[in-house]
This record gives C-alpha cells, structure tokens and sequence, in this order.
C-alpha cells in the first residue's frame, strides 16, 4: 500500500473511534478503511455510504453484489472483486455471468428483472448516458426508489475501486488475477508490457 497503515498508537482518538466502529461492523479494519482512515471525517462519510450501499439500501442481496462487481470490473478494481465475487455467486449471480463480466462480455440474465438491471448499470458505467428504454425498463422492475439507491451504490462502488488502485491497497496473495488485461496495477499492453498508462 502507498500509504502507511496505521498503527493504534499512531491513531488520534477520533480514528480510533472510527476503527473501532469499522472493525464491529465488518469484523476488521481492512482494504480502503486503511487509507480513508487517514482522512476521519472521509472515511466517517465513506463508510456509512458503503454500509448503506451494501448492507441497507432498497436493492436485494443479489443484485447489490452485482453493482459492485460491475463498478469492480469498469475500475479493475481486483481487491474488491476478489472479496465479493464468491458472495455475488452465492447471493444468485449465475457464474457464467460473473465469467462475462471479468472479460468484459455481454452478460445474460434469464430473469427479465436482473437483465434490466444489468442493462441499467452497464449504459451508465459504460456510456456515461442510459437510453429511454432502458430506463423505463429498469423503472418498471425497480422503481424511483431503487433505481436512485442504484446510482448510489454504483458512486460509492466506483469511489472504492478508485481509492483501490489510486493507493494500490494490497491485493490477496493467495488469489489469481481475476480480469485479463490487468496484473498487478498496471494494464496489459499488446506486446505483454505492464504499465499504468492510458486505455487504448
């Protein structure tokens, strides 16, 4: 990690507070709580947005697993893909799904709902813009509710992934490289360099 993790002692009381908070509700201070810790009063905000977005927003298991796969894959974010992809599995992710996501392919869905979804969260993160169709589509399974706890979930999945690899929070030594263009934190270049430089 590019930043030094801190240590109790190290911590001013308000950390301290706030690591202690982090380690009840999920079990240890781990991944991007370590850098935003640096920071208290980010990390104070980031985490109740990121327990909301995971554990209390309107969106079922299933599909807030997906959110954050998706956001994982759109920023390589390989540390929280490694962390959740079995969950996403386990919640009802049909595996060939997860599979297409990781090589960036179409997934398919048999349930019209989890495929409205997918279409949904695909347009924004891939298109910046979601068409009409799709979003009345999305409207119609989810309603305003769900789909603004969406878009709330994708932001603070995608400012996971950014704080990830902008840090370079370790990644589990034990796991293989779950997406084909990136080792490490760097990209894979045609010729099998890697590097960090722009997409292609």
């Amino acid at each position: 990690m590019r930043l030094p993790v801190l240590t109790e002692e190290e911590m001013d009381p308000r950390q301290q507070e706030l690591a202690a908070r982090i380690a009840g509700r999920r079990g240890a201070v781990r991944g991007p709580f370590r850098v935003w810790l640096h920071s208290p009063e980010m990390c104070e905000r980031a985490e109740s947005l990121g327990a909301f977005a995971r554990f209390d927003c309107s969106l079922p298991k299933h599909l807030r697993e997906l959110t954050l796969l998706m956001a994982a894959r759109n920023w390589d974010a390989q540390y929280s893909w490694n962390a959740h992809v079995h969950q996403a599995i386990e919640a009802g992710i049909p595996e060939a799904a997860v599979k297409a996501i990781a090589e960036k392919r179409d997934a398919v869905f048999d349930n019209e709902a989890d495929q409205a979804f997918y279409r949904f969260c695909r347009e924004i993160l891939d298109e910046h813009f979601v068409t009409d169709e799709t979003f009345a589509a999305a409207l119609a399974h989810f309603g305003s509710k769900g789909l603004v706890d969406t878009i709330g979930a994708l932001g603070n999945f995608t400012m996971l992934g950014m704080c990830l690899n902008t840090f370079q929070v370790d990644l589990q030594a034990d796991k293989e490289p779950p997406f084909p263009d990136i080792r490490g934190y760097g990209r894979v270049s045609p010729d099998g360099s890697i590097g960090s430089g722009p997409r292609p």
